[in-house]
C-alpha cells in the first residue's frame, strides 16, 4: 500500500486536524507459513483514522471479521467533537461486533482491533484483543495497548514473566475481540500528540516475533516507507508464522 500524506492547513483543510500534518504507511503481509492474510489495515489521514484488525486464526471466516472491521470504520464521518469521533468509532464496533456474533450463531467469527484516532492535537488509541499500538517520542518507544490474553493476564497475576509470556504456549488465547460476544467494549489510552511523534499500530505477526528494543531502532527512522517495510522484513526474517501488518504514522507541525 502506498503512502497517504494529508496536511491539515490550506486547501481541503480539515478543522478536526487543523496545526498538523500526518504522514501515514500500512503495509500487510501473508507471512511464510499461512496461505490466507486474515489481517486488514485502515489507513485513513484524511480523517485522523487508523485501524490494524486480526481475524482469529482457527475461527471461521476471520478475514472476513477484520474486513468487516476495518470496512466499518473506513465510513465514520463524526468529527465536530473529540467526544463524537470516538462515540462513533465505538458505535460501529459494537454494531460490527453485534451483527458478526449473530451471523456466526456462536461467537466463531471474530478479530482483535486497535484504531488510533487524531483530534486537535491530541489522540485516543482503541482496542480489543492483542494487536498493538506503540508511540515513539524523544527516543523512547511506549506501548499504549495492553493485551487482552491470557498469558498477559498470567503476568498481571505473577504467575509469568513478560519474557515468559512471550514464548508461553497459550500466547496465542486472547479474552477479548470483536465478534465473540454481542456486545464489545474497547480499552482507551488518550494524550496529547506532539510534532515528531511516531505511531505504530500492529497485528501479533509483528510484536510476537521482533522485540520492542528493535521495534524501537526501526519505528525512528527515515523514511517512514523504509520503516514500515523494514518492520514487516523483521518479522519474516524471524519466521514469519503468522500474518503480519503495520500502519505507521508520523506527526508532523504544519505551516
Amino acid at each position: 500500500m502506498s503512502a497517504s500524506l494529508l496536511a491539515a492547513d490550506g486547501p481541503g483543510r480539515v478543522e478536526h486536524l487543523a496545526g498538523l500534518k500526518f504522514l501515514s504507511v500500512a503495509r500487510s503481509h501473508v507471512g511464510h507459513v499461512r496461505t490466507l492474510n486474515e489481517d486488514a489495515c485502515l489507513n485513513r489521514p484524511d480523517a485522523g483514522l487508523w485501524a490494524v484488525a486480526d481475524g482469529m486464526g482457527g475461527h471461521e471466516r476471520g478475514d472476513v471479521a477484520s474486513t468487516r472491521i476495518v470496512d466499518a470504520l473506513a465510513t465514520v464521518k463524526s468529527f465536530g467533537s473529540a467526544y463524537a469521533f470516538r462515540d462513533n468509532v465505538n458505535r460501529t464496533m459494537g454494531e460490527v461486533s453485534a451483527a458478526l456474533f449473530a451471523e456466526s450463531e456462536n461467537g466463531t467469527m471474530g478479530s482483535t482491533v486497535v484504531a488510533l484516532l487524531a483530534h486537535r492535537g491530541h489522540f485516543a488509541c482503541l482496542w480489543a484483543g492483542d494487536s498493538r499500538a506503540y508511540l515513539y517520542r524523544n527516543g523512547v518507544l511506549r506501548r499504549l495497548t495492553r493485551d487482552h490474553s491470557m498469558v498477559q493476564e498470567m503476568v498481571d497475576a505473577g504467575a509469568l514473566s513478560p519474557a515468559e509470556a512471550a514464548v508461553h504456549p497459550k500466547a496465542n488465547i486472547i479474552t477479548r475481540a470483536v465478534g465473540v460476544q454481542p456486545t464489545i467494549s474497547l480499552d482507551a489510552e488518550c494524550g496529547a500528540i506532539l510534532p515528531g511523534d511516531r505511531f505504530l499500530l500492529c497485528s501479533d505477526g509483528l510484536s510476537g516475533s521482533v522485540g520492542d528494543r528493535s521495534i524501537s531502532e526501526i519505528v525512528r527512522r527515515a523514511p517512514l516507507e523504509w520503516a514500515a517495510q523494514s518492520l514487516v522484513d523483521q518479522a519474516l526474517a524471524a519466521g514469519g508464522r503468522d500474518n503480519i501488518s503495520v500502519v505507521l504514522i508520523a506527526a508532523e507541525a504544519s505551516g
